[in-house]
């Protein structure tokens, strides 16, 4: 309905009032419970000024019978979730009496003094102290919703509330007021009329278990530890496979040395027997899980543990990770020597990766880690590893992790990472490295840089990046001086065209993020003539109040390119239809055209709408856009819930050029590398090849009236250029991908679990010969990034032959 250009908005009044009027979309509401709601909610557990110690759910019964939760879970969702964001499953059992209630903990801060009540039912969900979403589901499998109206949808939901500023809702809006000491709690009435606003208020937090007691009172005694070795041995726990054969089982009296302690978050720790049974199958190390309780024990102490062995997957389709929960436990002695770390290298770990099972588990195939990197990495599960020299592969994140290789000849990048090359060859040395101890985080890296010396820590398993080494002993950085590269600047007679994804940008974020993704493409880029741009929001980001417009948000970016010493870029785009898109709930994120007006000029022609599909129309003047800008086929399912193709016909030297700004689906939903399915699944990939297969049915219409069309199509396609994607996008030969002609070791514009890997590109059609590519790495690679995406820019010379 909006087409826009840089210094005004092209709004009929009809269409302006239209807009106005325009009713915001439907809250979520499961039916009005009679029986089982959602009490109270409390996300500020543990945290600074908190008085309880860790984040809980509490169920109410308003019915006359018992309701049964068995087969139940309560789900968490972020307030404003992004497209990554996942709905986290806690998974209830029993029955909650009539008039009673059902207290779900959730996970432990490091502040607060009072303990919850015995909970009935403990999740391991860090849930926020101001805004979240948590829901009441008939079942365990996670929601996929991330909108109010998605969700409200989902006939699996009892009961849904949502606090502080959250998207996903019943109602006229979330509840107010939740904080580090307020919770938002339903009427004594517990009345529910699918109104969160209406039917819950903050206050002071008061968890109620089954018992009916309240924090700080009615706990039961702890059982003694035990004070002789059990006939159970830690490779026993572990066995032969990823599954223990004790899984389900109580176990009296485990010996092991304590060899590191995690204090937050996940609470525990590990123990080695100092005794293997000589089997490389069957694992020596144990994650102990102690909960809410910081764990009285310190590296170095002999332990005798009781408790119940269970398998803990981390996330969706993951491995497991085998521990020992609800322990009881007894420190013999301090002070032991440990067991000798298993040394990590080239030499150690194998060169294949993991087992087949044609898609299925590989839970309870035997392990083979002479063969299998995995499988390696599964007998080591909580033992102590070490490794030394490592390159990093993965600058270090926000949350004081690296990624390292331990097999530095493992497909390299020329910039110092290790390339991702195909699904059939992994890379089987990286680990992700995590401090265990507070005081002594990751140091600061970047990409190519070395972690020196001797790194030394416990073996673990994380939804996120799979194995991992929890240092207890870190080595130091060695800066490698990676910089920021700066492509060259477009001759007079050469059209250079970029693509950037710049990260969720809009009107309301910090000047710095607008300068420095400004510089990269004033500087970096070299004032590149077009550039499309990649995940451009509206002008109050995730504020989901009917906002679609962009203007704000371009005039600060362009404003900021002249700072840096840019050109004054125009701009065009299609605001989309809101909340209709994907990506953040009230971003309505959208794909923006950026140009020179000094270099190159756009070729208006109205028409152009957020549903309204663009044609290829064939003149005798040749071919031309019906509406430029454009989108391509946006009715198509292909683009449900997705950024459909922006498409514009712009003149350089008063020749035509069609550009084609590109935002793919995105990965979220396939199931790990690292996980229990192998191979695994690309579910995500389905629609990418749907979306492929539009924009290049719309290229070869482009073609068939002008085999000489010059048509540029780029932007993140999310997907690799060995993937079935990337064939439906160039099929017929209607466009050719540029990554291809680079050198193996420059194909890359991303980094992700510290595999280099190309998810941005650029297209050509065959009447573009010769053409200038270079993707240009000043994000990915770098711990201090303003987009985790490099650019990439393509320039033509006229006079070599882009035009006939």
């Amino acid at each position: 309905m909006q087409i826009h250009r840089s210094g005004s908005v092209l709004l009929t009044g009809a269409v302006a009032v239209a807009l106005a009027v325009t009713a915001l979309p439907a809250a979520a509401q499961a039916a009005p419970s009679a029986t089982a709601v959602i009490s109270e909610v409390y996300g500020g557990g543990g945290n600074s000024g908190a008085t309880l110690t860790r984040d809980f759910v509490e169920l109410a019964n308003a019915g006359s019978a018992p309701f049964e939760v068995g087969g139940l879970s309560v789900q968490y969702l972020p307030g404003s979730p992004s497209a990554g964001s996942q709905w986290q499953v806690s998974e209830l059992s029993g029955s909650i009496a009539p008039g009673g209630r059902y207290l779900v903990a959730q996970a432990a801060g490091t502040g607060g003094t009072v303990a919850l009540p015995t909970a009935d039912a403990t999740g391991t969900v860090a849930m926020a102290a101001g805004s979240g979403t948590v829901a009441m589901v008939s079942g365990t499998a996670p929601l996929t919703c991330k909108s109010a109206a998605d969700c409200a949808a989902d006939t699996r939901i009892v009961d849904l509330v949502g606090y502080g500023s959250a998207v996903v809702r019943e109602g006229s809006g979330p509840v107010p007021g939740a904080s580090a000491t307020a919770s938002v709690a339903r009427a004594a009435s517990l009345a529910d009329t699918d109104d969160n606003a209406a039917d819950l208020a903050a206050g002071a937090p008061t968890p109620v278990n089954a018992k009916g007691e309240t924090s700080g009172g009615g706990q039961e005694p702890e059982e003694p530890g035990p004070t002789e070795p059990g006939d159970v041995r830690i490779h026993d726990i572990q066995g032969t496979t990823r599954v223990s054969p004790l899984d389900g089982t109580s176990v009296t009296g485990v010996p092991g040395v304590v060899t590191g302690v995690r204090a937050s978050g996940s609470r525990g720790f590990w123990i080695q027997d100092t005794a293997p049974d000589g089997d490389p199958r069957t694992g020596e190390g144990l994650f102990v899980y102690t909960g809410s309780t910081a764990p009285a024990v310190k590296v170095g102490d002999a332990v005798l543990v009781s408790g119940k062995v269970a398998e803990y997957y981390p996330g969706t389709g993951t491995q497991s990770l085998t521990q020992i929960t609800a322990p009881r436990f007894t420190v013999l002695s301090s002070g032991n020597a440990l067991p000798a770390p298993v040394v990590l290298d080239a030499r150690s770990v194998p060169g294949r990766y993991v087992p087949s099972a044609d898609g299925g588990a590989i839970d309870a195939l035997p392990l083979d880690p002479s063969r299998y990197a995995l499988d390696l990495y599964e007998a080591l599960e909580g033992s102590r590893v070490e490794f030394a020299d490592t390159r990093v592969t993965g600058a270090t994140t926000a949350y004081d992790e690296i990624w390292v290789t331990v097999k530095p000849r493992e497909n390299p990048t020329r910039r110092g990472g290790t390339l991702y090359a195909s699904y059939e060859d992994q890379n089987t040395g990286r680990l992700k490295v995590m401090s265990l101890d507070p005081a002594r985080p990751v140091p600061t890296a970047n990409v190519g840089d070395v972690l020196k010396g001797r790194t030394t820590g416990v073996l673990d398993y994380a939804s996120y990046g799979g194995y991992n080494v929890q240092a207890t002993e870190l080595g130091t950085v060695v800066d490698k001086k990676l910089r920021r590269e700066v492509t060259r600047k477009q001759k007079k007679d050469e059209l250079a065209v970029a693509t950037y994804n710049v990260e969720n940008l809009d009107a309301r974020d910090d000047q710095a993020k607008f300068d420095t993704l400004a510089e990269g493409v004033a500087v970096n880029l070299s004032s590149p003539d077009i550039v499309s741009l990649e995940e451009i929001q509206d002008d109050n980001g995730a504020v989901n109040d009917g906002t679609t417009g962009s203007e704000a948000t371009l005039k600060r970016f362009t404003d900021a390119i002249v700072a840096k010493g840019g050109p004054r870029y125009a701009w065009r785009y299609i605001a989309p239809e809101n909340n209709k898109d994907g990506g953040e709930p009230g971003g309505n994120i959208r794909n923006v055209f950026l140009f020179n007006p000094q270099r190159v000029s756009f070729t208006d022609r109205a028409g152009g709408d957020a549903t309204t599909p663009v044609r290829a129309v064939d003149t005798w003047k040749g071919v031309e856009l019906s509406a430029s800008p454009g989108r391509i086929n946006p009715a198509s399912t292909a683009w449900a819930d997705s950024r459909k193709p922006l498409v514009g016909e712009f003149a350089f030297r008063g020749k035509p050029v069609f550009v084609i700004g590109n935002h793919f689906a995105s990965k979220g939903g396939d199931q790990p590398l690292h996980g229990r399915y192998q191979e695994p699944t690309r579910s995500s990939e389905t629609k990418r090849i749907q979306q492929a297969a539009e924009v290049n049915t719309f290229v070869t219409a482009l073609l068939k009236a002008d085999r000489s069309a010059k048509v540029v199509a780029l932007g993140d396609f999310n997907d690799f250029e060995f993937s079935p994607t990337m064939k439906a996008l160039t099929k017929g030969r209607a466009l050719k991908p540029l990554i291809a002609t680079l050198p193996p070791s420059e194909r890359y514009s991303y980094v992700f679990d510290g595999n280099s890997q190309t998810l941005d590109h650029i297209l050509t059609s065959p009447g573009i010969r010769r053409p200038d590519y270079d993707v240009v790495h000043i994000n990915a690679e770098f711990a201090d990034q303003a987009s985790d995406h490099d650019p990439q820019v393509v320039r033509v010379k006229v006079g070599g032959g882009f035009w006939h």
